[in-house]
Protein backbone atom coordinates (compact mmCIF):
# COMPACT_ATOMS: atom_id res chain seq x y z
CA UNK A 1 0.00 0.00 0.00
CA UNK A 2 1.55 3.50 -1.17
CA UNK A 3 1.97 5.35 2.30
CA UNK A 4 0.01 9.02 1.71
CA UNK A 5 2.01 11.87 1.06
CA UNK A 6 2.42 14.47 4.15
CA UNK A 7 -0.06 17.24 2.92
CA UNK A 8 2.24 20.65 1.58
CA UNK A 9 3.33 23.04 3.43
CA UNK A 10 1.65 26.70 3.40
CA UNK A 11 4.61 29.29 2.50
CA UNK A 12 3.41 31.05 5.44
CA UNK A 13 4.65 27.96 7.65
CA UNK A 14 7.67 26.96 5.97
CA UNK A 15 10.98 27.75 7.93
CA UNK A 16 13.90 28.67 5.20
CA UNK A 17 17.21 27.71 6.25
CA UNK A 18 19.32 30.01 8.66
CA UNK A 19 21.32 31.52 6.66
CA UNK A 20 18.55 33.09 5.41
CA UNK A 21 16.33 33.26 8.53
CA UNK A 22 19.06 35.45 9.53
CA UNK A 23 19.44 37.64 6.34
CA UNK A 24 15.45 38.10 5.78
CA UNK A 25 15.31 38.82 9.40
CA UNK A 26 17.49 41.56 9.55
CA UNK A 27 15.83 43.25 6.76
CA UNK A 28 12.63 43.14 7.95
CA UNK A 29 14.46 44.91 11.47
CA UNK A 30 16.06 47.31 9.27
CA UNK A 31 12.84 48.68 7.43
CA UNK A 32 11.27 49.09 10.59
CA UNK A 33 14.26 50.54 12.93
CA UNK A 34 13.28 53.91 12.40
CA UNK A 35 9.62 53.77 12.94
CA UNK A 36 10.69 51.83 15.81
CA UNK A 37 12.61 54.19 17.88
CA UNK A 38 10.87 57.17 16.83
CA UNK A 39 8.19 56.81 19.41
CA UNK A 40 10.00 56.91 22.25
CA UNK A 41 12.39 59.90 21.29
CA UNK A 42 9.20 61.51 20.36
CA UNK A 43 7.40 61.47 23.38
CA UNK A 44 10.47 61.32 25.68
CA UNK A 45 12.15 64.51 24.25
CA UNK A 46 8.61 66.43 25.04
CA UNK A 47 8.90 65.59 28.40
CA UNK A 48 12.45 66.48 28.17
CA UNK A 49 13.75 63.54 29.88
CA UNK A 50 17.60 62.99 30.31
CA UNK A 51 19.90 61.23 27.94
CA UNK A 52 19.73 58.37 30.06
CA UNK A 53 16.02 57.97 30.47
CA UNK A 54 15.83 58.27 26.68
CA UNK A 55 18.60 55.95 25.76
CA UNK A 56 16.11 53.32 28.70
CA UNK A 57 13.14 54.04 26.71
CA UNK A 58 14.51 52.98 23.30
CA UNK A 59 15.92 50.03 24.73
CA UNK A 60 12.71 48.87 26.29
CA UNK A 61 10.73 49.68 23.26
CA UNK A 62 12.77 47.25 21.60
CA UNK A 63 12.93 44.37 24.12
CA UNK A 64 8.95 44.62 23.93
CA UNK A 65 8.92 45.00 19.90
CA UNK A 66 10.91 41.93 19.69
CA UNK A 67 8.65 40.18 22.09
CA UNK A 68 4.74 41.43 20.65
CA UNK A 69 6.25 40.72 17.08
CA UNK A 70 6.98 36.98 18.58
CA UNK A 71 3.46 36.65 19.94
CA UNK A 72 1.93 38.04 16.66
CA UNK A 73 4.11 34.97 14.27
CA UNK A 74 4.38 32.07 16.40
CA UNK A 75 1.47 32.65 18.92
CA UNK A 76 -0.13 30.57 21.85
CA UNK A 77 -3.80 29.51 22.46
CA UNK A 78 -5.61 32.24 21.37
CA UNK A 79 -2.95 34.94 20.97
CA UNK A 80 -1.63 35.54 17.46
CA UNK A 81 -2.65 35.89 14.21
CA UNK A 82 0.62 33.50 13.09
CA UNK A 83 1.02 35.72 9.98
CA UNK A 84 4.59 37.27 9.29
CA UNK A 85 3.85 40.50 11.11
CA UNK A 86 5.80 43.26 12.73
CA UNK A 87 4.96 44.91 15.75
CA UNK A 88 6.05 48.73 16.98
CA UNK A 89 4.71 51.15 18.74
CA UNK A 90 1.62 53.14 16.95
CA UNK A 91 2.26 57.08 16.45
CA UNK A 92 -1.58 57.52 16.61
CA UNK A 93 -0.82 57.57 20.92
CA UNK A 94 1.82 59.88 20.28
CA UNK A 95 -0.43 63.33 20.64
CA UNK A 96 -2.27 61.93 23.50
CA UNK A 97 0.67 60.68 25.24
CA UNK A 98 2.69 63.54 25.45
CA UNK A 99 -0.66 65.71 26.60
CA UNK A 100 -0.95 63.49 29.29
CA UNK A 101 2.97 63.69 30.06
CA UNK A 102 3.03 66.90 29.92
CA UNK A 103 -0.02 68.12 32.02
CA UNK A 104 1.06 66.84 34.80
CA UNK A 105 0.71 63.20 34.95
CA UNK A 106 4.14 61.89 33.75
CA UNK A 107 4.94 58.42 32.63
CA UNK A 108 3.30 56.35 35.40
CA UNK A 109 -0.11 58.39 34.00
CA UNK A 110 0.77 57.05 30.22
CA UNK A 111 1.41 54.08 31.61
CA UNK A 112 -1.88 53.46 33.27
CA UNK A 113 -3.81 54.60 30.42
CA UNK A 114 -1.77 51.68 28.10
CA UNK A 115 -2.32 49.07 30.52
CA UNK A 116 -5.98 50.00 30.67
CA UNK A 117 -6.18 50.36 27.00
CA UNK A 118 -4.30 46.63 26.18
CA UNK A 119 -6.93 45.09 28.38
CA UNK A 120 -9.72 46.73 26.27
CA UNK A 121 -8.14 45.61 23.16
CA UNK A 122 -7.98 42.40 24.55
CA UNK A 123 -11.63 42.43 25.29
CA UNK A 124 -12.94 43.96 21.87
CA UNK A 125 -10.79 41.50 20.32
CA UNK A 126 -14.09 38.93 19.25
CA UNK A 127 -16.27 42.00 18.11
CA UNK A 128 -13.48 43.10 15.83
CA UNK A 129 -13.73 39.72 14.35
CA UNK A 130 -17.56 39.05 13.84
CA UNK A 131 -17.06 43.02 11.75
CA UNK A 132 -14.83 40.70 9.01
CA UNK A 133 -18.11 40.83 7.02
CA UNK A 134 -17.51 44.47 6.27
CA UNK A 135 -14.28 44.34 4.84
CA UNK A 136 -14.94 43.09 1.31
CA UNK A 137 -12.20 43.51 -1.18
CA UNK A 138 -13.61 46.77 -2.35
CA UNK A 139 -13.40 48.10 1.32
CA UNK A 140 -9.64 45.90 1.63
CA UNK A 141 -8.26 46.99 -1.51
CA UNK A 142 -8.98 50.46 -0.51
CA UNK A 143 -7.19 50.61 2.53
CA UNK A 144 -3.93 49.05 1.39
CA UNK A 145 -3.80 51.46 -1.11
CA UNK A 146 -4.23 54.31 1.54
CA UNK A 147 -1.75 52.11 4.12
CA UNK A 148 0.96 52.50 1.01
CA UNK A 149 -0.23 56.28 -0.27
CA UNK A 150 0.45 57.50 3.34
CA UNK A 151 4.08 55.68 3.90
CA UNK A 152 5.67 57.05 1.12
CA UNK A 153 6.12 60.83 2.87
CA UNK A 154 7.87 58.86 5.58
CA UNK A 155 9.88 57.56 2.72
CA UNK A 156 10.33 60.92 1.19
CA UNK A 157 11.10 62.53 4.72
CA UNK A 158 13.70 59.70 5.09
CA UNK A 159 15.12 60.33 1.49
CA UNK A 160 15.45 64.01 2.06
CA UNK A 161 17.81 63.36 5.47
CA UNK A 162 14.97 62.87 7.74
CA UNK A 163 12.81 65.34 9.61
CA UNK A 164 14.21 67.84 11.90
CA UNK A 165 17.53 67.07 10.38
CA UNK A 166 20.01 70.45 9.49
CA UNK A 167 20.70 69.19 5.79
CA UNK A 168 16.66 68.48 4.80
CA UNK A 169 16.36 68.62 1.13
CA UNK A 170 20.72 68.51 0.36
CA UNK A 171 21.05 67.35 -2.82
CA UNK A 172 23.54 64.96 -1.48
CA UNK A 173 21.14 63.16 0.97
CA UNK A 174 18.34 62.50 -2.47
CA UNK A 175 21.52 61.26 -4.66
CA UNK A 176 22.71 58.68 -1.68
CA UNK A 177 18.75 57.35 -1.65
CA UNK A 178 18.27 57.35 -5.16
CA UNK A 179 21.60 55.47 -5.18
CA UNK A 180 20.44 52.55 -2.60
CA UNK A 181 16.78 53.08 -4.88
CA UNK A 182 18.49 52.04 -8.00
CA UNK A 183 20.58 49.18 -6.11
CA UNK A 184 17.64 47.89 -4.23
CA UNK A 185 15.99 47.72 -8.20
CA UNK A 186 19.19 46.16 -9.75
CA UNK A 187 19.61 43.34 -7.31
CA UNK A 188 15.84 42.68 -7.92
CA UNK A 189 15.93 42.99 -11.79
CA UNK A 190 19.89 40.74 -12.11
CA UNK A 191 20.71 38.65 -8.94
CA UNK A 192 19.71 35.49 -8.61
CA UNK A 193 16.68 34.59 -6.40
CA UNK A 194 17.78 34.72 -2.96
CA UNK A 195 19.84 38.02 -3.66
CA UNK A 196 16.64 39.48 -4.75
CA UNK A 197 14.73 38.72 -2.38
CA UNK A 198 16.96 40.36 0.33
CA UNK A 199 17.44 43.14 -2.46
CA UNK A 200 16.39 45.86 0.09
CA UNK A 201 19.00 44.76 3.01
CA UNK A 202 21.94 44.52 0.31
CA UNK A 203 20.45 48.38 -0.59
CA UNK A 204 21.05 49.18 3.07
CA UNK A 205 24.26 47.64 3.41
CA UNK A 206 25.69 48.97 0.28
CA UNK A 207 24.34 52.39 1.13
CA UNK A 208 25.88 52.51 4.01
CA UNK A 209 29.05 51.40 2.70
CA UNK A 210 28.62 54.50 0.95
CA UNK A 211 27.34 56.94 3.38
CA UNK A 212 30.79 56.30 6.05
CA UNK A 213 33.23 58.03 4.16
CA UNK A 214 31.57 60.97 2.25
CA UNK A 215 30.65 61.36 6.32
CA UNK A 216 26.66 60.91 6.39
CA UNK A 217 27.07 58.71 9.62
CA UNK A 218 29.13 58.22 12.25
CA UNK A 219 29.47 55.09 15.34
CA UNK A 220 30.22 57.56 18.49
CA UNK A 221 27.51 56.58 19.53
CA UNK A 222 28.13 53.03 19.63
CA UNK A 223 31.23 53.38 21.88
CA UNK A 224 29.04 55.42 24.11
CA UNK A 225 26.52 52.68 24.61
CA UNK A 226 26.03 50.22 27.29
CA UNK A 227 26.83 46.42 26.47
CA UNK A 228 24.20 45.07 28.16
CA UNK A 229 21.04 46.76 29.48
CA UNK A 230 17.56 45.08 30.92
CA UNK A 231 14.22 46.78 31.15
CA UNK A 232 12.67 46.20 34.28
CA UNK A 233 8.92 46.32 34.95
CA UNK A 234 8.06 50.01 36.65
CA UNK A 235 10.70 51.77 36.10
CA UNK A 236 9.47 55.18 36.11
CA UNK A 237 7.57 54.11 39.09
CA UNK A 238 3.54 52.74 39.39
CA UNK A 239 1.52 53.06 37.14
CA UNK A 240 -1.46 55.69 37.73
CA UNK A 241 -4.57 55.28 36.26
CA UNK A 242 -6.50 59.10 35.51
CA UNK A 243 -10.21 59.42 34.19
CA UNK A 244 -9.28 61.43 31.52
CA UNK A 245 -5.99 59.72 30.41
CA UNK A 246 -7.54 56.52 30.23
CA UNK A 247 -10.64 58.08 27.63
CA UNK A 248 -7.99 59.21 25.36
CA UNK A 249 -6.09 55.94 25.40
CA UNK A 250 -9.11 54.06 24.57
CA UNK A 251 -9.76 56.03 21.88
CA UNK A 252 -6.38 55.35 20.31
CA UNK A 253 -7.53 51.56 21.31
CA UNK A 254 -10.22 51.97 18.42
CA UNK A 255 -7.99 53.46 16.16
CA UNK A 256 -5.03 50.75 16.11
CA UNK A 257 -7.69 48.08 15.91
CA UNK A 258 -8.66 49.42 12.82
CA UNK A 259 -5.20 50.27 11.60
CA UNK A 260 -4.26 46.45 12.56
CA UNK A 261 -7.26 45.08 10.83
CA UNK A 262 -6.01 46.88 7.27
CA UNK A 263 -2.42 45.87 7.71
CA UNK A 264 -3.67 41.79 8.87
CA UNK A 265 -5.81 42.04 5.66
CA UNK A 266 -3.10 43.16 3.77
CA UNK A 267 -0.86 40.38 5.03
CA UNK A 268 -3.42 37.92 4.21
CA UNK A 269 -3.76 38.57 0.94
CA UNK A 270 -0.14 39.40 -0.27
CA UNK A 271 0.72 35.68 1.49
CA UNK A 272 -2.41 33.78 0.30
CA UNK A 273 -3.79 33.05 3.78
CA UNK A 274 -6.85 34.53 4.24
CA UNK A 275 -7.76 36.53 7.42
CA UNK A 276 -11.16 35.13 9.17
CA UNK A 277 -12.79 36.20 11.69
CA UNK A 278 -10.96 33.72 14.54
CA UNK A 279 -7.40 34.73 13.33
CA UNK A 280 -8.61 38.34 13.10
CA UNK A 281 -9.31 38.00 16.80
CA UNK A 282 -6.11 36.50 17.69
CA UNK A 283 -4.35 39.06 15.98
CA UNK A 284 -6.22 41.46 17.94
CA UNK A 285 -5.84 40.19 21.28
CA UNK A 286 -2.42 39.56 20.21
CA UNK A 287 -1.37 43.40 20.12
CA UNK A 288 -3.84 43.62 23.36
CA UNK A 289 -1.43 41.91 25.02
CA UNK A 290 1.59 43.52 23.50
CA UNK A 291 0.17 46.69 24.75
CA UNK A 292 -0.15 45.58 28.28
CA UNK A 293 3.22 44.31 28.41
CA UNK A 294 4.33 47.62 26.75
CA UNK A 295 2.79 49.81 29.72
CA UNK A 296 4.54 47.22 32.38
CA UNK A 297 7.72 47.28 30.90
CA UNK A 298 8.32 51.41 30.55
CA UNK A 299 6.96 51.62 26.82
CA UNK A 300 3.76 52.61 24.65
CA UNK A 301 1.10 50.83 22.98
CA UNK A 302 1.83 48.28 20.18
CA UNK A 303 0.30 47.95 16.51
CA UNK A 304 0.96 45.66 13.24
CA UNK A 305 3.89 48.13 11.40
CA UNK A 306 2.63 48.17 8.14
CA UNK A 307 6.23 48.88 6.70
CA UNK A 308 6.66 45.87 7.15
CA UNK A 309 3.96 44.62 5.31
CA UNK A 310 5.87 46.32 1.85
CA UNK A 311 8.41 44.23 2.32
CA UNK A 312 6.14 40.84 2.59
CA UNK A 313 4.50 42.08 -0.75
CA UNK A 314 8.29 43.06 -2.28
CA UNK A 315 10.13 39.64 -1.63
CA UNK A 316 7.60 37.40 -1.97
CA UNK A 317 8.90 35.85 1.37
CA UNK A 318 5.68 34.50 3.20
CA UNK A 319 7.49 33.09 5.98
CA UNK A 320 5.65 34.12 9.68
CA UNK A 321 9.18 32.16 11.07
CA UNK A 322 11.51 34.90 8.88
CA UNK A 323 9.43 37.74 11.18
CA UNK A 324 9.41 35.78 14.26
CA UNK A 325 13.49 35.85 13.41
CA UNK A 326 13.46 39.71 13.27
CA UNK A 327 11.49 39.71 16.68
CA UNK A 328 14.48 37.93 18.05
CA UNK A 329 16.56 40.50 16.65
CA UNK A 330 14.51 43.01 18.23
CA UNK A 331 14.90 41.28 21.50
CA UNK A 332 19.08 41.20 21.15
CA UNK A 333 18.79 44.62 20.66
CA UNK A 334 16.86 45.67 23.64
CA UNK A 335 18.93 43.73 25.64
CA UNK A 336 22.06 45.01 24.44
CA UNK A 337 22.35 48.61 23.63
CA UNK A 338 25.56 48.52 21.77
CA UNK A 339 24.56 46.10 19.04
CA UNK A 340 20.96 48.54 18.51
CA UNK A 341 22.86 52.00 18.24
CA UNK A 342 25.11 49.98 15.71
CA UNK A 343 21.99 49.99 13.64
CA UNK A 344 20.69 53.12 14.73
CA UNK A 345 23.85 54.45 12.44
CA UNK A 346 21.91 53.65 9.22
CA UNK A 347 21.98 57.22 8.20
CA UNK A 348 17.52 58.36 7.07
CA UNK A 349 18.45 58.71 2.89
CA UNK A 350 19.69 55.21 2.94
CA UNK A 351 16.89 53.81 4.38
CA UNK A 352 14.60 56.24 2.35
CA UNK A 353 15.92 54.60 -0.92
CA UNK A 354 14.57 51.59 0.59
CA UNK A 355 11.19 52.96 1.87
CA UNK A 356 10.29 54.45 -1.90
CA UNK A 357 10.18 50.56 -3.39
CA UNK A 358 8.50 49.08 -0.05
CA UNK A 359 5.85 51.73 0.63
CA UNK A 360 5.13 51.78 -3.01
CA UNK A 361 4.32 47.94 -3.36
CA UNK A 362 2.06 48.21 -0.37
CA UNK A 363 -0.18 50.76 -2.19
CA UNK A 364 0.26 48.80 -5.53
CA UNK A 365 -0.89 45.57 -4.07
CA UNK A 366 -4.06 47.23 -2.71
CA UNK A 367 -4.86 48.43 -6.59
CA UNK A 368 -4.30 44.73 -7.21
CA UNK A 369 -6.95 43.85 -4.92
CA UNK A 370 -9.39 46.76 -6.13
CA UNK A 371 -8.90 44.90 -9.85
CA UNK A 372 -11.26 42.15 -8.33
CA UNK A 373 -14.12 44.80 -7.97
CA UNK A 374 -16.45 45.30 -9.93
CA UNK A 375 -17.19 49.27 -11.16
CA UNK A 376 -19.58 49.50 -13.83
CA UNK A 377 -23.36 50.17 -12.93
CA UNK A 378 -22.60 50.93 -9.31
CA UNK A 379 -20.80 53.50 -6.68
CA UNK A 380 -17.83 51.94 -5.84
CA UNK A 381 -15.90 54.39 -7.79
CA UNK A 382 -17.22 57.03 -5.51
CA UNK A 383 -16.50 54.84 -2.37
CA UNK A 384 -12.85 54.11 -3.33
CA UNK A 385 -12.24 58.24 -4.47
CA UNK A 386 -13.70 59.56 -1.55
CA UNK A 387 -12.07 57.12 1.00
CA UNK A 388 -8.81 57.87 -0.64
CA UNK A 389 -9.25 61.35 -0.43
CA UNK A 390 -10.11 61.46 3.12
CA UNK A 391 -7.35 59.38 3.71
CA UNK A 392 -4.97 61.95 2.16
CA UNK A 393 -6.07 64.72 3.85
CA UNK A 394 -3.83 64.29 7.27
CA UNK A 395 -1.56 63.74 4.89
CA UNK A 396 -0.84 65.96 2.94
CA UNK A 397 -2.44 68.76 5.16
CA UNK A 398 -1.30 67.84 8.52
CA UNK A 399 -2.55 70.81 10.47
CA UNK A 400 -6.02 70.00 8.64
CA UNK A 401 -7.95 69.26 11.58
CA UNK A 402 -5.69 71.72 14.05
CA UNK A 403 -8.77 73.43 15.75
CA UNK A 404 -10.74 70.47 16.14
CA UNK A 405 -11.43 68.77 19.23
CA UNK A 406 -8.28 66.12 20.61
CA UNK A 407 -10.50 62.76 20.56
CA UNK A 408 -11.35 63.70 16.95
CA UNK A 409 -7.61 64.59 15.54
CA UNK A 410 -6.78 61.37 17.47
CA UNK A 411 -8.72 59.59 15.28
CA UNK A 412 -8.28 61.46 12.07
CA UNK A 413 -4.94 62.79 12.25
CA UNK A 414 -4.11 58.94 11.24
CA UNK A 415 -4.81 58.59 7.02
CA UNK A 416 -4.76 54.98 7.67
CA UNK A 417 -7.62 54.83 10.03
CA UNK A 418 -9.49 57.96 8.43
CA UNK A 419 -9.83 56.30 5.56
CA UNK A 420 -10.67 53.09 6.64
CA UNK A 421 -13.64 54.22 8.62
CA UNK A 422 -14.61 56.09 5.14
CA UNK A 423 -14.55 53.51 3.41
CA UNK A 424 -16.73 50.69 5.95
CA UNK A 425 -19.13 53.80 5.80
CA UNK A 426 -19.84 54.40 2.57
CA UNK A 427 -19.63 50.77 1.46
CA UNK A 428 -22.69 50.33 3.75
CA UNK A 429 -24.12 53.80 2.65
CA UNK A 430 -24.04 52.69 -1.12
CA UNK A 431 -24.07 48.92 -1.10
CA UNK A 432 -25.73 47.34 1.56
CA UNK A 433 -28.41 50.31 2.08
CA UNK A 434 -28.67 50.81 -1.94
CA UNK A 435 -32.50 49.55 -2.03
CA UNK A 436 -33.68 52.91 0.04
CA UNK A 437 -32.86 54.85 -3.16
CA UNK A 438 -30.18 55.85 -5.12
CA UNK A 439 -28.73 52.85 -6.64
CA UNK A 440 -27.40 52.51 -10.09
CA UNK A 441 -29.26 50.03 -12.35
CA UNK A 442 -29.86 46.71 -11.33
CA UNK A 443 -30.76 44.85 -8.77
CA UNK A 444 -29.57 46.02 -5.22
CA UNK A 445 -28.55 42.68 -4.04
CA UNK A 446 -26.14 42.33 -6.94
CA UNK A 447 -24.32 45.60 -5.73
CA UNK A 448 -23.71 44.39 -2.77
CA UNK A 449 -22.15 40.96 -4.29
CA UNK A 450 -20.65 42.85 -6.48
CA UNK A 451 -19.15 45.38 -4.06
CA UNK A 452 -18.32 42.94 -1.47
CA UNK A 453 -16.05 41.65 -4.92
CA UNK A 454 -16.64 38.52 -3.10
CA UNK A 455 -17.51 35.38 -5.33
CA UNK A 456 -19.24 34.03 -2.44
CA UNK A 457 -22.02 36.58 -1.90
CA UNK A 458 -22.66 35.71 -5.94
CA UNK A 459 -22.48 32.36 -5.12
CA UNK A 460 -24.87 32.73 -1.67
CA UNK A 461 -27.38 34.67 -4.14
CA UNK A 462 -27.43 32.10 -6.91
CA UNK A 463 -28.63 29.52 -4.59
CA UNK A 464 -31.28 31.84 -2.85
CA UNK A 465 -32.68 31.83 -6.59
CA UNK A 466 -32.35 28.13 -7.13
CA UNK A 467 -34.14 27.53 -4.07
Amino acid sequence: MTPTAPPPVHPVDEVPPVRQLAAFGLQHVLAMYAGAVAVPLIVGGAMKLSAADLAYLITADLLVCGIATLIQCVGFWRFGVRLPIMQGCTFAAVSPMVLIGTTGGGLPAIYGSVIVAGLAIVLLAPVFGRLLRFFPPLVTGTVILIIGLSLLPVAGNWAAGGVGSAEFGEPKNLALAGFVLAVVLGVQRFAPVFLSRIAVLIGIVVGLAVAIPFGFTDFDGVGDADWVGISTPFHFGAPTFEASAIISMLVVALVTMTETTGDLIAVGEMTGRKIEPRSLADGLRADGLSTVLGGVFNTFPYTAYAQNVGLVGMTRVRSRWVVATAGGILVLLGLLPKLGAVVAAVPAPVLGGAGLVMFGTVAASGVRTLARVEFGDNHNLTVVAVSVAVGMLPVGVPTVYAKFPDWFQTVMNSGISAGCLTAIVLNLLFNHLAGKGGSVGGDPADTVGLAGGGEQDAVEKSREEVV
